[in-house]
């Protein structure tokens, strides 16, 4: 079972950090979604609230997860992060799709999907 962040705005997401990334996402059985934000990010407290309702409609569908580019920053350097918000898709452990700087609600879901 995953535990939730304990962050304000933050809240029904799984964190990932580099300890848990190649669990938690290179051999998730299931699609992950990752947000890579910082706190200092207007825009990413912006899309927050998308995210955790995107979380709550593809529960067992796919996991999504937030990376705080401050706690984790060779994780945003090993993808390639320069823009935040970045939302990257994986399948299997590998990108399969990127959003930079934020998108709909149901943009991202098409794109998890399309994940599945």
């Amino acid at each position: 079972m995953h535990s939730p962040t304990n962050q304000t705005n933050y809240t029904l997401t799984i964190e990932i950090t580099e300890d848990n990334f190649e669990t938690e996402v290179t051999n998730s059985p299931i699609p992950v979604q990752l947000d890579f934000w910082s706190t200092g990010c207007g825009p990413c407290r912006m899309i927050s609230p998308v995210i955790d309702q995107i979380v709550v409609e593809m529960k067992g569908i796919a996991k999504v997860g937030k990376v705080d580019v401050g706690n984790s920053m060779n994780l945003a350097v090993a993808h390639k992060v320069s823009r935040l918000p970045t939302l990257i898709f994986f399948k299997n452990g590998q990108e399969v799709d990127r959003i930079l700087q934020g998108a709909s609600k149901d943009n991202i879901i098409a794109r998890i999907k399309a994940c599945v």
